[in-house]
């Protein structure tokens, strides 16, 4: 039996499982397709306006994607991606295990496994799923574009709609470190159209039933203005934003100061702003840094990696990872505990890092090590000064 029959049997097996009721899921794996960033396709069984379906979720390196397709469709794909693009699929049943496998000398292999009997999945679309912010009874994101009016997400923003999810996820870990009292003065800066930040406020206030007072910093007046009116709309009081930019804002008497991809030396400002307002928690998405790069391309040091940043895209990992690392430096000599670690990036910037300082003590030895290590970064890559430095006065 060659490839193509192997694959159909396996097709044809999927086929009956859907139709018989035994289907649990389907996974494909070791891909050899055009597409250098997938890595496998899981299929579920979902019902849509009551209509049977299946929901294929593209797992690519940074992020998945998430489309929904008819039986047919679904057939068509995989006759043609079985022995081409994806040499291994798994078929979960709720009685057997099928494994289709092409093997590297050309040959495919169709293996049958017998399980203990197991339980069919919930086929609702939205299935119960552990997050903190749940798309149905939430009037804002239907306002933002996120849901339908009965809680649906569309197929558009599922990936928005995960991003949010992810923030919620992180932000609450950390804000069980700092245990906030009753109430909580939140700053968020270039809060954009305020997804996340309408989201944070909705956690803070109906999860952890604080008495929060967020405020979203905006400099195009449209976004302020819309944001505002679904604020109000959503009665949510302590909600408000305000136009102007990060510099111009007073963050006095600031708990949190969020900054999500603020352009390059923006990310300074307002890492400063949170020092000033001595805020308990700092949380930062740096977007762009061509300050620190310029410096590095003029100066040209010559250093260990050298070797690495004659190349342009190497130079410009390095200039990411110097300027947010300093960053994180500037804050421990602050006093403040370090973490940088991956945020699922949004539609308009690829950068996934996130910086959080969360404030502790300082001590003169701490501090007189932070410096040390930040004029040592700055002789190894011919680094004049870092914008946060000369903020900071240090």
């Amino acid at each position: 039996m060659n490839v193509t029959e192997k694959a159909q049997e396996f097709i044809t097996e999927s086929e009956n499982s859907l139709h018989n009721g035994s289907f649990i899921k389907l996974s494909l794996g070791n891909y050899h397709g055009a597409d250098e960033s997938l890595k496998n396709v899981y299929i579920k069984k979902i019902l849509i306006k009551k209509e049977p379906r299946l929901s294929l979720t593209y797992r690519h390196k940074t992020r998945d994607i998430t489309k929904n397709h008819t039986f047919e469709e679904v057939t068509g794909m995989l006759t043609q991606w079985l022995g081409n693009d994806f040499r291994v699929a798994t078929l979960q049943m709720t009685d057997s295990d099928l494994l289709f496998e092409m093997h590297p000398s050309g040959k495919a292999t169709l293996k049958k496994k017998a399980v203990a009997n197991r339980d069919t999945p919930s086929l609702s679309h939205d299935k119960n799923k552990n997050r903190l912010i749940s798309s149905h009874g939430k009037g804002y994101l239907f306002d933002l574009k996120i849901t339908d009016q009965q809680g649906n997400v569309f197929h558009n923003a599922q990936d928005k709609f995960r991003q949010i999810n992810h923030y919620i996820d992180i932000l609450s870990s950390l804000i069980r470190e700092i245990n906030p009292e009753n109430a909580v003065k939140v700053a968020d800066m270039g809060s954009g159209k305020g997804y996340l930040t309408f989201a944070l406020y909705d956690y803070l206030q109906n999860v952890l039933k604080l008495a929060p007072e967020v405020t979203g910093i905006e400099f195009r007046e449209d976004l302020v203005t819309l944001c505002n009116q679904i604020a109000q709309k959503a009665g949510f009081g302590g909600l408000s934003f305000r136009e102007g930019t990060i510099d111009q804002f007073d963050a006095t008497g600031t708990n949190i100061l969020i900054a999500l991809h603020a352009c390059d030396t923006a990310t300074d400002d307002a890492i400063f702003k949170g020092v000033q307002a001595e805020s308990d928690l700092i949380v930062v998405a740096p977007c762009c840094h061509k300050q620190i790069r310029r410096q590095i391309e003029k100066h040209k040091a010559e250093n260990d990696v050298s070797f690495l940043t004659r190349h342009g895209i190497f130079l410009e990992r390095q200039a990411e990872m110097v300027t947010d690392g300093i960053r994180a430096l500037v804050l421990e000599y602050f006093g403040y505990k370090t973490k940088v670690f991956e945020f699922i990036s949004d539609a308009h910037t690829p950068k996934n890092v996130l910086i959080v300082g969360t404030k502790g003590n300082r001590s003169e030895k701490s501090q007189a090590a932070a410096l040390e290590k930040i004029r040592e970064a700055k002789r190894f890559f011919g680094i004049e000064y870092h914008h946060l430095e000369r903020l900071a006065g240090i």
